[in-house]
């Protein structure tokens, strides 16, 4: 019987690693820290920040929102505020022809109802 190998998640990246993952300087994420009181990163006994998979997805969120969609700080705060709204996909997409089939089905029965 084979051993499954065991798999080790890393629990937790430096500031230089979250910075260098999100190319922007470790000031700037100190910065975000002090502005958006909900991230709050562990720390070793020396004081360097320890950051986890959800601090990082936060500040992908924050970077998004202040970087990408132009908000203020006080405006990304608003928006990490509100809860997270998952995407619905597209509805898919009918080929024309039956488009134009079903419309002309309904048109012929609206035309039914008028006149009878």
């Amino acid at each position: 019987m084979p051993l499954k190998e065991k798999t080790i998640e890393r629990m937790y990246w430096s500031i230089g690693e979250v910075a260098d993952t999100l190319e922007v300087n470790t000031s700037l994420l100190r910065y975000w820290e002090k502005e958006f009181g909900t991230l709050r990163p562990k720390r070793t006994s020396k004081g360097d920040r320890l950051y986890t998979k959800d601090d990082i997805e936060q500040l992908r969120r924050i970077q998004h929102l202040v970087k990408e969609k132009g908000f203020t700080l006080q405006g990304a705060k608003g928006q990490l505020r509100k809860p997270k709204v998952e995407e619905a996909p597209p509805p898919p997409q009918l080929p024309l022809d039956e488009v134009r089939s079903k419309l002309m089905h309904v048109r012929k029965r609206l035309i039914e109802l008028r006149e009878g």
